[in-house]
Formats: structure tokens, C-alpha cells, sequence
């Protein structure tokens, strides 16, 4: 009963933002590198274009105390004094202020044939896997891109194609985040880039199709609240650990690419088709996608003494495996972006057959973005310039069972989140998010247990 009532309660939400009223005057929050901002501004034929900004994130957390008893016997030394049972507990409960991130972007252009794109990461507090022994500084994104690669809904203003090599965003993905925080699908599926080729046509100006040859993100584990979480961490090996940062509720994600793989490559493919208006501000996209790959016998996870893939669905000393029955990783899905003056609607659906393991997801974002009236003003730009209130809806759906013993059960819970925020403009390139992040998930008894969590986030760039 409880289930359902989450389930209106996130479409109540999701239908209040729909019934907003629409705008002409769509914000685009997403950094100027995203395909959907390339039909930005182009330079001059035949002269190079080198563009680069800087980027810092502070934030407020707080989060909920929560500890849930794991079924797995653990000898006495591997738990803190007088502890007898394992958790999976809330990485960081209680409430903090800390800068989450620093990025520097680099982007150049020589007129519309050719693109080159750098994003890089230092503290990466929240992208840290585990958090506190995963890398500080990272690659985020660097790729080129030879031809034209259209935007979502967008027109393609001819037929063409194009080449993207490096490391990017999976084709998939949702790049005009209205909020800091990410849903349980893509978490779970796409929230970190791949590195590898990428390929794609337009015909005419509707009909697309892409196509990637990748190294494949590992399968590993994270909290899909702000923090990863530690898990493996060397500290965990000495007698009776009691680590400041916990194991956190975690959920499979696909994680961050250790090394160039070429084993286990990974093919994926789209097919779409869209439609918009000459000024871009209206338009609709649907795409439907695919890819798959073999799982590895292990895969070497940075700061962790965890394996990712197949070593990690295997359990403890491969010892306490999930019914697994294959070494294939494979997804299918669809995708709807919605664009109406400053009203967005973003929708994504994946089926997932994880060795065998079966799982589906479904995400949906809504946001209203519109600018605010002039009331205030500093250095002749206005105070307040915009707000965008944004509502997110995910759930996964984990069709197999825990092993009798496992550490980490939240694997096979059933997962429902909401994501509820504000975007307001400050001043210039400056914002302010406020978003409330609502779990729930039902436990193997059937109890339906939360995980909520505060998040504010002063964004800065030039």
C-alpha cells in the first residue's frame, strides 16, 4: 500500500509541473559542452575558436542516520569493538559544508567540421568511488569530434555525419540536468563516461542514428545519494576498523573506466527521430538505444580491494554468489526530451540483463525555467535573474533474489526516489540549487525503509 502511495505521490508531482504554465524563454543549464548547446554561436569560417571557463561547487549536505543489518557473518576482528553484526549504513549522517567540485573546461572549434572538448575534475568529492581513496582528480571528458553531431531536439539543418573520439558522455544521457543530484537510472546506468568511438548520421532533418564501440563502464557498487560511499578501502583491512565514512545503501552502477580494456569492448546503438521549430526554443525527440557487453572475471577498482564485474556479482571470496548464470551485460532502452518554450520534460526506460540478473528502471525530470522580473542590480547585471524548480522521479525495479548471505542486500531492493529542487540565478553565470532527495526502498521483508537527504549548491563559473 505504502509503494503505491509513493508511486501518485511522484506523479502528483511530476503532473503539478506539468499543469505550470510555459514560457518562451527556456533556460539552458547544461555546460556549454553538451550537444544540446553546440547549435550555440558557430566561428567564423576558417578561423579556430578556443574557448575555456573555470567552475566551483560549495555545498550544504545533510543527511540521514540510517543503518540497515546485512545478512553475513563477519568475524569478530573485521567489525568495530563491540559491534557483532554488519550494516550498510549512511555514508556521512548529519549535516555538512563542504566544495564538492573544481572544473575546468577548454573547449576549441574550427568552423562546423570540427570540435574539441576538455573537462577536468579536481576533488571530484562526489564522483569519488571509494570516497575517500578513489582519485581526486579526473578526466571527465576529452574528446573530437570530426562533422556535425545535432542536438536533441533539434533540427539538423542538412544530412551529414560525424566522429566523436575520446572519452564522453554515453549516447543516452540526460546532459541538461536541472538538478545537482542524479536519479536511481542514471546512477545506476549512465551517469559516468565511457571512453571509446562514437559514430552518428543525420537524414534529412528528422531521422538519426548512432552508433559507440567503448571499453565499458565496470560494475560496482555506490550510494546514489551525494556520496559513494567506502567500500574495500585498505583502512578496512586493519583489526576492528570503524571508518569515518560508511559503506553507505548502495545500489549496481556502472563506474568509472579504470583502464582501456580492450577484452571486454562494448557496442551500443540508436535510432531517433525529432522535431523542432526554426528558433529551437519547441521540439521533441525519441530515441530508442542498445548496447552490450561481456563481463569481466574481475576488474581492478582504484581504491578498493573489491573487484568490480563479475568478482563483485560473485560475493566475499566468491563464496556468496548472486544467481548468476552468464558473463553478458546487456541494456535496451528509450528516450523522450520535450522541449516547450521553458517548460522540459526528459523520460528514460532501460531493461537491464546483468549476467543473468534481471532489472528495469524508469526516470522522469520535469522543469519550469523563467526569468524573474528586474528588481535589484549589481555592476549593471541584474540580482535574481531566473528560477527553475525541477521535479525528479526514478525507480528500479531488481527482479532477482539476495543470496542467503551477502553484505550488501540493498542490491536486490526495490527502489522508488523522488528528487524535488529549486535553481534560482544569481547574479551573472552564478546559481543557487536547493533540492530534497526522498528514498524509499523496500527491504527483503517487505518493509519499506528511507534514505532522504538535503543538498545546496552554490555554483560559480567565469
Amino acid at each position: 500500500m505504502l509503494g503505491r502511495t509513493r508511486s501518485s505521490y511522484g506523479l502528483l508531482l511530476l503532473a503539478l509541473c506539468l499543469a505550470s504554465p510555459l514560457r518562451a524563454d527556456q533556460e539552458d543549464p547544461a555546460p556549454p559542452e553538451t550537444p544540446e548547446a553546440q547549435e550555440a554561436e558557430e566561428a567564423p569560417a576558417g578561423k579556430p575558436r578556443l574557448d575555456w571557463g573555470l567552475e566551483a561547487k560549495a555545498n550544504f549536505r545533510r543527511s540521514e542516520q540510517n543503518r540497515f543489518t546485512v545478512p553475513f557473518t563477519f568475524q569478530p576482528i573485521e567489525l568495530p569493538v563491540g559491534q557483532s553484526r554488519g550494516f550498510e549504513e549512511t555514508v556521512n549522517p548529519g549535516s555538512h559544508m563542504e566544495v564538492s567540485d573544481v572544473t575546468l573546461y577548454a573547449d576549441a572549434r574550427w568552423g562546423d567540421s570540427f570540435r574539441a572538448h576538455l573537462k577536468l575534475d579536481f576533488i571530484s568529492l562526489y564522483e569519488r568511488n571509494p570516497t575517500s581513496t578513489g582519485t581526486q582528480t579526473n578526466v571527465d571528458e576529452a574528446w573530437v569530434l570530426f562533422g556535425r553531431e545535432s542536438g536533441h531536439a533539434l533540427l539538423a539543418p542538412r544530412s551529414g555525419a560525424y566522429v566523436k573520439v575520446g572519452k564522453f558522455a554515453k549516447l543516452e544521457r540526460q546532459n541538461d540536468r536541472h538538478l545537482e543530484s542524479y536519479g536511481l537510472v542514471s546512477t545506476a546506468f549512465n551517469r559516468i563516461e565511457d571512453v571509446g568511438v562514437e559514430a552518428g548520421a543525420d537524414f534529412g532533418s528528422h531521422f538519426y542514428l548512432k552508433g559507440s564501440y567503448t571499453a565499458g563502464n565496470p560494475v560496482f557498487l555506490r550510494d546514489p545519494n551525494a556520496l559513494a560511499g567506502d567500500n574495500g578501502q585498505p583502512a578496512l583491512l586493519q583489526p576492528n576498523p570503524d571508518p569515518v565514512l560508511k559503506t553507505g545503501i548502495d545500489i549496481l552502477y556502472d563506474a568509472r573506466v579504470q583502464d582501456l580494456d580492450t577484452g571486454h569492448p562494448q557496442g551500443g546503438a540508436a535510432v531517433g527521430w525529432r522535431t523542432a521549430d526554426q528558433e529551437g526554443r519547441n521540439g521533441v525527440d525519441v530515441m530508442a538505444w542498445a548496447r552490450r557487453r561481456k563481463l569481466a572475471r574481475t576488474v581492478e577498482i582504484q581504491g578498493s580491494f573489491y573487484g568490480g564485474d563479475l568478482d563483485l556479482l560473485n560475493g566475499p571470496f566468491d563464496r556468496f554468489p548472486f544467481p548468476i548464470k552468464n558473463d553478458r551485460k546487456r541494456e535496451t532502452g528509450a528516450n523522450l526530451w520535450l522541449y516547450l518554450g521553458g517548460f522540459s520534460l526528459f523520460a528514460q526506460y532501460v531493461d537491464q540483463d546483468l549476467a543473468g540478473l534481471p532489472r528495469t528502471g524508469i526516470e522522469g525530470e520535469v522543469s519550469w525555467s523563467f526569468d524573474l522580473p528586474l528588481l535589484w542590480s549589481l555592476g549593471e547585471r541584474q540580482l535574481f535573474s531566473s528560477i527553475a524548480p525541477a521535479v525528479r522521479y526514478s525507480k528500479l525495479d531488481n527482479k532477482f533474489r539476495n543470496p542467503p548471505q551477502t553484505p550488501s542486500p540493498s542490491f536486490g531492493w526495490d527502489w522508488e526516489k523522488i528528487d524535488a529542487g529549486l535553481r534560482i540565478g544569481i547574479l551573472g553565470p552564478t546559481d543557487l540549487t536547493l533540492e530534497y532527495a526522498d528514498n524509499d526502498f523496500i527491504l527483503g521483508n517487505g518493509a519499506h525503509r528511507n534514505n532522504n537527504e538535503y543538498l545546496v549548491t552554490l555554483r560559480w563559473r567565469v
